[in-house]
C-alpha cells in the first residue's frame, strides 16, 4: 500500500498499472489511455500523508486499512490485494 500511495505521489503511473491486479474495475487493456489517466490524476492531486491503520496479512491475500490524506480532503479505503506469482496486486477497495 505504502509504495503504491507514494508512486501516485511521484506520479509513476507504470508502477500503478504493474501493481494492479486484472480483476480490478480499473484495469485496463488499453494501456496508454490508462497512463493517461492516472498521469492527469496525478499531477492533479497533492498527496499530503499517509496513515495505515489496520493490516490484516495472510499468504496469498491481505487487507489493508488506510486513511490517505490529500490537499481536496481525506479519504479512508479497506483495500484487497492478492498475491500472483510473489508479487502483491491491488485488487479493490472500499471507502468509507
Amino acid at each position: 500500500m505504502k509504495s503504491r500511495y507514494s508512486a501516485y505521489a511521484a506520479g509513476q503511473s507504470r508502477y500503478i498499472i504493474a501493481t494492479t491486479h486484472p480483476e480490478n474495475p480499473d484495469y485496463r487493456e488499453d494501456r496508454l489511455g490508462w497512463l493517461a489517466e492516472i498521469d492527469a490524476f496525478c499531477q492533479s492531486t497533492d498527496f499530503l500523508g499517509l496513515e495505515i491503520r489496520e493490516v490484516v496479512d495472510g499468504d496469498t491475500e491481505a487487507f489493508v486499512t488506510f486513511r490517505a490524506i490529500l490537499e481536496s480532503g481525506e479519504m479512508i479505503e479497506r483495500s484487497r490485494f492478492l498475491k500472483i506469482e510473489g508479487r502483491w496486486l491491488y485488487v479493490s477497495g472500499e471507502i468509507s
